[in-house]
């Protein structure tokens, strides 16, 4: 009997300490489960999240080699006759366009004093407006020449009522006859006229006619 009472004690102890323990122990609280997101891939419950660093990334350029453009392509000849002809003064560029192909594009010299319209004689100014070849001349004092139909009524009546003259002989040529064949006078060099390469004068000559239009802007 003494042995089972003693048990018994020892029983009761055992249980009012698990009682104790169940009341005082520290609760583990539970993590929420979160939810899957497509968007953000996979999360595991009470692992830290992983972020990729952030690298700044420097600007590289390839450095500029400076090698040197292909050439341009060479515009095809004209080869039907010339129906019109446009000169940019400001861009020393005469466009002429032909009948059957692309149109052909020159660059040009003007006269010594090229800005403004042509007023008198000696200005060394090139006339701005519409014109029309009036005449072609093979024995001209250039290589081959284009005549164009100024002065008009207007810069004639024009120049009456200054008093001057106002002028004339403006072509379309090549260079002066007394240059070397191949040469090119640099610059604006002209009286007033309107010069090209003596190759580009032939061009130009070969398939250009009486009353083809000209027109000559700033």
């Amino acid at each position: 009997m003494k042995r089972l009472g003693a048990l018994f004690s020892a029983l009761c102890v055992a249980a009012l300490l698990w009682s104790l323990w169940l009341i005082w122990a520290p609760h583990r609280q539970s993590v929420p489960t979160v939810p899957h997101r497509p968007s953000q891939g996979w999360h595991i419950p009470g692992l830290p999240k992983f972020q990729l660093p952030h690298f700044n990334l420097p600007d590289l350029r390839l450095p500029d080699l400076k090698l040197p453009r292909p050439p341009a392509r060479p515009e095809a000849p004209i080869a039907s006759p010339v129906e019109r002809i446009l000169i940019e003064k400001s861009s020393r560029r005469m466009t002429v366009w032909q009948r059957d192909g692309a149109p052909r594009t020159f660059r040009i010299a003007l006269g010594f004093a090229p800005d403004g319209d042509k007023s008198r004689e000696g200005d060394g100014r090139t006339p701005e407006g519409i014109f029309k070849v009036d005449r072609l001349n093979r024995q001209s004092a250039y290589h081959l020449s284009l005549g164009l139909d100024y002065p008009q009524r207007q810069h004639r009546e024009a120049a009456r009522k200054g008093g001057y003259d106002p002028g004339g002989d403006i072509m379309i040529h090549g260079q002066p006859n007394e240059v070397p064949d191949g040469y090119k006078v640099k610059g604006d060099w002209t009286a007033g006229c309107i010069a090209v390469t003596n190759a580009e004068i032939e061009e130009i000559f070969a398939h250009a006619d009486i009353g083809t239009e000209v027109e000559i802007r700033p």
